[in-house]
């Protein structure tokens, strides 16, 4: 594809947002029940589709091209598949997150200043390997009243293709719905072009590992959401419970090893006395455990846990704090000041307590789905669903009102809040 036609996309891109800003909320629901209906009728189709592609990830993975964790995320079965139905269903069920009131305030008589939510506008999204992210990110911006550009992983190419026509397919049956809403693009080239623009993207979402995310950032202008990595770590304080912390960690880590909210590093309290206890546990969970890893900052996607004794809790505060990429982190205690005390202080976008870092999710958060998971400090933070892909803007109406009334004293404001 040349690259005015990445150019052309964009451009159509943006004008379908500001059609889709303008449109009702319930031709927005007609679209996602019927990108469901879609998905359902199309099952067969999406798992042949995938079919060929895990054919071609295994020779890929047997040549060294692609990680075991890589393959295992691209594999769809029939319960990924009816997950992907449901999350469409949930977003659908979902408040409408656009044209929200947050603040209306009276800044004098017939002076109105509304706070009201609106689309972001056209948001760009790569990712690797998972063709039910194209699901999530379509469902979540018809939602949202965003239109979004969509670049998958080579090794899923096939199953994306077909997600992709089923979605185009239904969203054209629906009376309203302007096109160009959803988009696909498949090169590097053409995902360097993406990149370029600036006047008609307003933000990119890479999903996938280090590498991905920061030739994002460094390749563009457009603000970036997301993560470069899943260092997430688990403290097991002094009063913690054996049985919790032996659940909580085999979860975190076994549950699905490859997910980038998978425990990475345990620290354990220097006296908590069934320390040995549980490491012997969770190795006969099959967990391999490395006591003095080369870099702390290491993320397996395996069942391989670094392992660290410390001497306080101040002490896991300050590791965590200084290897941690922000993802996610749990403390297991019963002690609840240690508990208040870790989640104030731990600078990450999840900190919990007695839980596994595995419920670092946007389906499990009750967002419907997530776009992905974000460690920035602005607009959005951890899994991000429909609120985090709106944005406000200020309404304000009056009654041929000028500041120079108010400036040269002939008026005052009174700031009345009337929400």
């Amino acid at each position: 594809m040349a690259e005015n036609s990445v150019l052309n996309i964009a451009k159509n891109a943006d004008t379908a947002s500001k059609k889709l800003a303008s449109i009702t909320g319930n031709i927005r629901d007609k679209a996602l029940m019927a990108l469901a209906e879609a998905l359902e009728s199309g099952k067969s189709e999406i798992l042949n589709a995938n079919k060929i592609d895990l054919d071609n990830a295994q020779a890929m993975l047997d040549r060294g091209e692609i990680t075991k964790s890589v393959y295992n995320r691209l594999k769809l079965d029939e319960n990924k598949m009816r997950d992907m139905i449901k999350g469409v269903v949930d977003v659908y069920n979902l408040e409408d997150p656009v044209g929200k009131i947050l603040m209306q305030r009276s800044l004098d008589s017939g002076l109105i200043l509304s706070k009201i939510t609106c689309p972001i506008g056209v948001i760009g999204v790569i990712f690797e390997a998972r063709p039910d992210v194209i699901v999530q990110i379509s469902a979540l911006a018809i939602k949202s009243a965003n239109a979004v550009i969509l670049k998958g992983g080579k090794e899923s190419l096939n199953t994306n293709k077909k997600i992709m026509e089923l979605i185009q397919e239904a969203l054209l049956k629906v009376d309203g719905f302007p096109e160009n809403v959803l988009s696909q693009i498949y090169s590097h080239e053409e995902v360097a072009e993406m990149l370029r623009q600036d006047k008609y993207i307003d933000l990119m979402i890479p999903r996938g590992g280090n590498k991905l995310v920061n030739y994002v950032k460094e390749n563009t202008r457009i603000p970036v959401l997301g993560h470069a990595d899943g260092i997430c770590h688990i403290f097991v304080d002094e009063s913690a419970d054996l049985d919790k912390a032996k659940k909580i960690i085999i979860d975190a880590k076994t549950q699905y090893p490859s997910a980038c909210n998978s425990v990475e590093t345990l620290l354990i309290h220097k006296r908590f006395m069934r320390r040995e206890t549980l490491l012997s546990q969770l190795e006969k969970a099959g967990i391999t455990l490395i006591y003095e890893p080369e870099d702390w900052h290491k993320e397996y996607s395996d069942t391989i846990l670094s392992v660290k004794i410390v001497d306080s809790l101040e002490e896991a505060i300050e590791h965590i704090n200084e290897y941690s990429s922000g993802h996610t982190e749990a403390i297991i205690t019963e002690d609840r000041l240690n508990a208040a005390m870790f989640m104030n202080m731990v600078d990450s976008s999840g900190v919990y307590h007695n839980a596994s870092t595995r419920f670092a999710d946007g389906f499990r958060y009750g967002f419907g789905a997530e776009v992905g998971i974000s460690t920035n400090k602005t607009h959005a933070r951890g899994p991000v669903g429909l609120d985090g892909l709106t944005i406000y803007k200020y309404k304000l109406q009056g009654n041929g009102d000028i500041v120079s009334d108010y400036v040269e004293g002939r008026k005052q404001f009174h700031h009345k809040d009337l929400i």
